[in-house]
């Protein structure tokens, strides 16, 4: 007891010791933070409006009137967006019976955006020679060099194979923009015909970008798909756009063996080489001509064949989507979709000549493509890594030396929602096994910097002595991170923010709208919210009545969200059913229906609060948006991931849960199961129950209702990956994959 007694006095005596010196230290150093700092411009930029509504739409399909609320103003009513540009403005519709409001970007076009315009840069062809001339000699495309491969003995025993890295290896501007028009003319020697489809199916790196380029240069529709599918959803891409020929890489072509038995048209395969190891071309379809990327750059640079640019209606890409929602489907997305993107995208990223960016997600994914291209835009060079070389404690970094990151010490980077969960749940790990006064220090770091952040306020000196470690995991001098693919939770986000001390920029898009649609301000510090409007589309927010989601809903308007604009896409290649059905033409714009449900909050930022085919219905009558619980859930320690089902003939839901490993063994030991493994605990009913508690207690500090949080919960040991065909590549959930593997299970959760 007296111990007790005794840790609770030296807690309360270390606690009132970092506030005095906290108060100590911000009397001394408050008048200069003001001057150098000058917050009050901070949270100005922040309370900005950042769209007004230009169209309301009622229920007598008649155009309503808008009013914006100034301070000093009522009723002013405007109708062009260059009056839109007082913080004060409050965009508000007049008319309440309405159908339908419609939102535009208050932002103006930034000096890229202009730069763009004024060079007539239409095509992805002519963005591709104006940076090449306007950086002809800086670095643009980095690749760490692999030396060499050893075996390495781990503690347990084993022996696994790793690497021996080098530096990162650059090629200019011009030599990216040469490379890239040697490879189209290749291309040309083998065949391939200006309009005719060819795929490319690789891992992200350098010779992706060069090999795209130059399909764009000779007018080749670039037909991606996802390096992590299935063999059956390969074929299925290649079989639907007809290609003769693949770019795939090394590690890839294995797959080639069963995949060209699915694929008769196919006749020329040209692999990207690895830096140690031979291809061996055994094992192939015998009249399969198979080439190396080199050998393509050689034929090119002796063709006599002239570039055959593209004009700005030709189609760019043939994207297949991820498949999150059934078999992948080709968006057809056009060189002025691109371009369109691209310049929203430079108006909206504060990237500037100076930083440095680490490229991994992948580039067959158009956000990726879009942020390494404004990347190019800005003249900032692009070092490619994986996620086996990224970090010193990557699986193929051998022990003792430096992954990718620590050498080549990025500032920005993009990233999804699962991998800043991950990064979250790392910190939160180190964290909790630390000692109490450890845990005392960074608690009160992180709530002392959250404070001084929201008056608009850096913390250099918290910085540097306490968040410093952690900035050191991605090489110390990341400033931005651009998440897009799924909705990041505001905790992740806040959390990423204070302990990496970057800014999180998050955006929305899909596929379909050539991954843009709304982009967070950088001087937005809220978190849970996708931003507002991008500068060259409007969104468009109609009821729902199914959801019971209306545009006339107290605080703020809600209901399904509709992009229209030039980075809408074509639509869906060979699929014009679908293409009716999901895309229209209105106002001389071009429209998608995303399915997404949005609410527009008062400055115009828009925030993502459910989509219509995760929304389950149950039996009595309570809706459950699964998307919104399992971004609840995902936040608990104990989940590494989670996928929540639930049938309309039920009156609760159930879960599917992939549990974080060192966390679930130590819940194990405190409820008296230490001696089993990770496995025998998944499959164990009372391992099950003290999970679902846990998830229950979280479910409740996030506000979840009861009946959203899941009665009972499979513990999944397997760890899903888009190998396996359960996520996306940019790890989503696929859900009616996962249901049917896990079909029996759910069975039982609800017999249970």
């Amino acid at each position: 007891m007296l111990t007790g007694n005794m840790e609770g006095i030296g807690f309360t005596l270390a606690l009132g010791t970092l506030r005095v010196l906290a108060f100590i230290y911000d009397l001394l150093t408050f008048p200069v933070y003001v001057l150098l700092q000058r917050p009050w411009q901070q949270r100005q930029q922040a309370r900005k409006i950042k769209g007004f509504v230009v169209s309301v739409e009622s229920d007598g399909s008649k155009k309503g009137d808008v009013a914006i609320e100034m301070k000093d103003f009522t009723n002013r009513f405007v109708d062009t967006p260059s009056t839109i540009n007082n913080n004060n403005y409050k965009a508000q519709p007049i008319t309440q019976d309405t159908k339908s409001i419609t939102y535009r970007s208050t932002m103006q076009p930034g000096p890229l955006h202009i730069a763009l315009l004024r060079e007539k840069v239409d095509t992805m062809v002519k963005m591709m020679d104006f940076v090449s001339k306007k950086y002809p000699n800086k670095r643009c495309l980095g690749t760490r060099e692999i030396l060499g491969e050893d075996d390495e003995t781990q503690a347990n025993g084993k022996v696994f194979k790793k690497f021996n890295m080098g530096e990162y290896r650059w090629k200019t501007y011009s030599e990216v923009n040469m490379l890239a028009s040697n490879f189209g003319k290749g291309l040309r020697e083998l065949g391939c015909k200006p309009k005719e489809n060819v795929v490319i199916f690789a891992e992200t790196r350098a010779e992706w970008m060069i090999a795209a380029h130059g399909l764009f240069k000779q007018g080749i529709p670039l037909v991606t798909i996802y390096a992590t599918l299935g063999e059956e959803a390969i074929a299925h891409g290649i079989n639907q756009t007809e290609v003769t020929t693949v770019v795939t890489s090394y590690e890839l072509m294995p797959k080639f063996k069963k995949v060209l038995a699915m694929t008769p048209k196919v006749k020329t395969l040209i692999y990207m080489e690895d830096q140690l190891k031979q291809l061996e071309k055994t094992g192939y379809r015998e009249d399969i001509q198979i080439i190396s990327f080199t050998d393509v750059l050689k034929k090119g640079k002796v063709s006599s064949c002239e570039n055959c640019p593209p004009t700005t209606n030709d189609t760019a890409i043939i994207m297949y989507t991820s498949g999150s929602t059934g078999v992948p489907k080709g968006v057809v997305i056009l060189h002025k979709n691109l371009i369109a993107t691209l310049k929203t995208f430079c108006d909206a990223t504060d990237i500037y000549e100076q930083d440095l960016m680490i490229g991994f997600l992948p580039l067959a994914h158009v956000f990726e493509l879009l942020v390494e291209t404004v990347c190019l835009c800005a003249g900032v060079p692009i070092g490619y890594s994986s996620a086996l070389t990224m970090i010193d404690s990557s699986s193929k970094i051998k022990k003792g030396t430096k992954g990718d990151a620590s050498v080549l010490r990025p500032t920005c980077m993009t990233s999804v929602p699962l991998i800043l969960d991950r990064i979250s749940k790392t910190i939160q790990d180190r964290v909790s096994k630390s000692s109490d006064l450890k845990k005392l220090i960074f608690k009160f770091s992180y709530d002392y910097k959250s404070k001084w952040m929201r008056r608009g306020y850096e913390t250099p000196m918290i910085n540097r002595l306490i968040f410093g470690p952690v900035r050191q995991l991605m090489g110390g001098n990341i400033r931005l991170v651009i998440s897009g693919g799924a909705p990041l939770s505001p905790e992740t986000h806040e959390q990423i923010n204070n302990c990496l001390c970057v800014t999180i920029l998050q955006g929305y898009g899909l596929t379909e709208t050539t991954s843009c649609a709304c982009v967070q301000d950088f001087n937005d510090k809220s978190y849970g919210r996708v931003g507002g409007p991008c500068t060259i589309c409007e969104i468009k927010i109609i009821n729902w009545e199914d959801g019971n989601y209306r545009v006339t809903d107290k605080p703020y308007p809600r209901g399904e969200i509709l992009v229209g604009g030039e980075n809408v896409s074509a639509g869906y290649y060979k699929m014009p059913d679908k293409t009716d059905e999901d895309f229209f033409e209105a106002d001389g714009k071009r429209w998608f229906k995303t399915g997404d449900v949005g609410e527009v909050h008062d400055d115009g930022v828009v925030t993502i609060i459910d989509r219509k085919k995760d929304l389950v219905k149950l039996q009595a009558g309570e809706y459950v948006s699964l998307g919104k619980v399992e971004s609840q859930l995902k936040t608990c320690p104990l989940v590494d991931n989670i996928c929540v089902y639930g049938e309309s003939s039920k009156q609760y839901c159930v879960a599917l849960v992939v549990p974080s490993q060192p966390i679930l063994m130590e819940l194990a030991v405190k409820i008296g199961l230490g001696e089993k493994t990770f496995e025998e605990l998944c499959e164990d009913p009372e391992m099950e129950k003290a999970v679902m508690n846990e998830l229950a207690e979280h479910g409740k500090r996030g506000k979840l209702e009861k009946f959203e949080i899941p009665h009972a919960v499979k513990l999944v040991a397997e760890v899903w990956s888009p190998d396996m065909g359960l996520v996306t590549a940019a790890f989503k959930l696929k859900r009616k994959d996962i249901q049917d593997k896990y079909q029996c299970d759910l069975r039982r959760m609800y017999a249970s």
